[in-house]
């Protein structure tokens, strides 16, 4: 194919990914009420799941500081047009997050064709395994960071004579940008695994770098929830950590296949 076809082709490929985002942000903008009373102004509900299970857990542990409370505050818009333009931004973001399974597909659609037979089937299962990944670190993302970070940064104060208010706008891109780069974090081992396929990295070498792993994750989570209780901060750091040596092994075993590879081929 020329250069031009492969615009052409690509085209194809974006404008059915558009239509896509498009379709599931309609659906999404029929749904108002849903969308923001009960998923996107969730999290600064006190009766929110992550809240009323982190006190259940408080008492079965008697241990009352896991017990997360959200101080009441509300959300304000100081436009005439935020209300709107703020359902249009929550329509596409979530008509995004749940399109992304669909993107993967697509991309995989454009690329796969460019590929030898053997990295197809090296590359087999990777749509289904990044959106497992991705939709996992959204759900991670909105259940256990949004929640712990807006029941702090609502709770903190640097004087009585000010008060938490924070715009419709303001609000809308916390939330949405707290779960869709969660779910990009969780594409680490994905993204290993093809750095591991070209030879950037080599599980010898991440095996080496455990201790600042161990370190860079304990300081991600302290910041992702800035509390002086360890075992929130242990409840994101476990599976921040957990993702580090799962692309361990993912790049051990596209090691194993590449020398398995490398003996057929010389044997052939």
């Amino acid at each position: 194919m020329s250069f031009f076809e492969h615009i052409d082709a690509l085209r194809g490929h974006l404008f059915r990914s558009a239509i896509a985002i498009v379709t599931i942000a309609v659906i999404i903008f029929l749904n108002k009420k849903f969308v923001f009373d009960t998923l996107l102004f969730g999290p600064k509900k006190q009766d929110f799941v992550t809240y009323r299970w982190m006190c259940m857990l408080s008492e079965k542990l008697h241990m009352p500081d896991l017990c997360v409370h959200v101080p009441d505050f509300k959300v304000i818009s100081t436009t005439l047009a935020g209300q709107f333009m703020a359902h249009i931004t929550i329509s596409f973001m979530v008509g995004l997050l749940l399109a992304i399974p669909y993107l993967f597909w697509e991309i995989w659609r454009f690329v796969a064709p460019a590929l030898h037979e053997k990295e197809r089937k090296a590359a087999r299962g990777v749509v289904g395994y990044a959106s497992l990944l991705f939709l996992i670190g959204a759900a991670f993302g909105y259940y256990f960071i949004t929640p712990f970070s807006i029941a702090f940064l609502a709770d903190y104060n640097v004087s009585t004579e000010v008060t938490v208010m924070p715009t419709l706008d303001e609000y809308v891109d916390f939330v949405t940008s707290m779960v869709l780069m969660t779910g990009l974090a969780f594409e680490l081992p994905m993204v290993m695994f093809f750095l591991g396929r070209i030879g950037i990295v080599s599980s010898t070498m991440l095996r080496k770098q455990r201790r600042y792993a161990i370190v860079a994750v304990l300081f991600l989570s302290a910041i992702i929830t800035p509390s002086v209780d360890m075992f929130t901060q242990t409840l994101v750091a476990v599976p921040l950590y957990g993702l580090y040596e799962l692309s361990i092994i993912v790049v051990a075993r596209v090691e194993k296949r590449k020398k398995i590879e490398e003996e057929e081929f010389y044997n052939s």
